[in-house]
């Protein structure tokens, strides 16, 4: 019978076997098998959507975004990509007159639907009121964001003239205030990082037909 001493190894052969053994067990018994191939296609759907008071129809990847569809596939680029997680507000438009973010929904969600971009609002010689208050009061410097603060802005004043409550509406069965407070709360979802807030909630108030 072998001795103690005789079945002494030393460290290195140790750490050899140690990593010939991992090395070993690391390796699937399907790891030598040719790569799979995928065979599948592209899943896509036809999509009919009014842009802007025009009818337009797509074949669409089904994952594609409201926002990647106004901007790659129609070129609409007054909608911007900003954050691409729902958290900036820069790809605000109105669907069947409500604002969302176009980052957050996919297209095929909406077949059938009205959509309306910062360029379906008004045009350089016909200016919506929004964009004309938002010129007048300097609502925007950098204007990445504007096209998004223009339609929730739009969408906003909507909301309260349905009497829709926000989170600081002080009375849920009343209707809400046109206040600067009320404007503040609904429009914090979008994010203008030139700071021009205050001179945002003077061109809304205009429209609006309010002293703030």
């Amino acid at each position: 019978m072998d001795s103690p001493s005789d079945l002494t190894i030393s460290r290195r052969d140790l750490l050899i076997v140690g990593a010939a053994t991992a090395a070993t067990t690391a390796v699937s018994p399907d790891a030598t098998a040719a790569p799979a191939t995928s065979g599948g296609t592209v899943p896509a759907a036809k999509v009919s959507l009014e842009v802007n008071g025009t009818r337009r129809t797509l074949d669409l990847d089904t994952r594609t975004t409201l926002l990647d569809a106004l901007r790659e596939h129609l070129h609409l680029t007054g909608t911007k990509k900003g954050c691409d997680h729902g958290q900036c507000g820069a790809c605000t438009v109105l669907v069947d007159g409500v604002r969302i973010n176009s980052c957050l929904t996919l297209v095929v969600m909406h077949d059938g639907s009205k959509v309306t971009t910062i360029e379906g609002l008004g045009t350089p010689r016909s200016l919506h009121p929004m964009q004309a208050a938002f010129v007048k009061h300097d609502g925007y410097q950098c204007g990445y964001c504007t096209p998004g603060q223009i339609c929730s802005a739009v969408g906003v004043l909507d909301e309260i003239r349905q009497g829709i409550p926000s989170h600081v509406s002080a009375d849920l069965t009343a209707r809400p205030l046109l206040s600067a407070e009320e404007l503040r709360e609904r429009m914090s979802g979008n994010i203008c990082r030139c700071g021009a807030y205050s001179n945002i909630v003077d061109a809304m108030s205009e429209v609006a037909g309010v002293r703030t």
